[in-house]
């Protein structure tokens, strides 16, 4: 009998904190394993559905319509060459008005994800940068919840909001929701700040960080214009390594130690 896909909420109220590079890198990672890998993209936005290549304003179905009860989660899978995406739009705004008038609007999503678990060996969620009820249905939906830190001053404002989220989420509608850990992102390894946002978010928040953090590199804001995740470009910068150790512990798969040093882990 097939092994249902673990589904993992990508999840921060705050913008700008590499969310989407982040869904798109880990499922890049885990594809590279020979892992099958869906990516939602709940998030108004599109920006994950941007930068695998597509324009959103002419996709038909989308997220949207299966959050609004018009066509179920499966017509809207699109087969990209890295990972399968259900795509999104700016419409997907008006889903949560119409999910707020909705029984059981938490668990919409899942219901819906339930029909292709089976078909994958991860499914990745891109949320959007609010605590709204498309985060609290991507909660409801996953097993574990994977929160991007920018390593920056004030990076870390919310995030016990969110981890409050969570445990409301945890009592009321997912008992086996975990909290995986926090994705240190665009960090400076010359900067004294960084070590110390690092520190303080392990320390603060009892949250552990999830493979080493990814350094800044030009090269996330050049991935999406060519329509592919930064591990199908033709170099190797340090944050695919990076992703490719964050993916592996995730998931629990064997890493190479090369990734890691090239990905310049930060000493503990």
């Amino acid at each position: 009998m097939p092994t249902a896909a673990t589904v993992y909420a990508v999840a921060n109220q705050k913008g700008g904190v590499a969310k989407t590079t982040t869904v798109l890198s880990i499922a890049a990672a885990l594809a590279e394993r020979g892992q099958a890998v869906l990516v939602v993209d709940l998030d108004p936005q599109a920006d994950l559905t941007f930068s695998l290549g597509y324009d959103p304003d002419t996709l038909d179905p989308t997220v949207h319509d299966v959050l609004t009860g018009r066509v179920q989660l499966p017509k809207t899978i699109l087969q990209h060459a890295e990972v399968d995406l259900a795509p999104a739009n700016i419409d997907l705004a008006g889903a949560e008005v119409v999910l707020l008038t909705r029984t059981g609007r938490e668990y919409v999503l899942r219901a819906e994800l339930d029909q292709v678990r089976e078909s994958y060996d991860a499914i990745l969620i891109d949320c959007p940068p609010s605590l709204g009820v498309l985060t609290l249905n991507a909660l409801t939906a996953a097993d574990q919840v994977v929160v991007p830190v920018q390593c920056e001053t004030l990076s870390h404002r919310g995030v016990s909001q969110l981890l409050e989220t969570i445990a409301d989420i945890q009592r009321l509608t997912n008992r086996e929701l975990t909290v995986a850990g926090f994705v240190a992102t665009l960090f400076d390894p010359r900067a004294r700040h960084s070590r110390e946002v690092l520190a303080d978010v392990q320390s603060r928040y009892d949250l552990r960080l999830v493979g080493v953090p990814v350094r800044k590199s030009v090269r996330f804001a050049e991935a999406p214009h060519a329509g592919h995740s930064i591990l199908a470009a033709g170099s190797a910068p340090r944050g695919a390594d990076a992703y490719r150790v964050i993916a592996a512990q995730l998931a629990g798969l064997d890493e190479d130690p090369a990734w890691r040093e090239h990905a310049g882990e930060v000493p503990s």
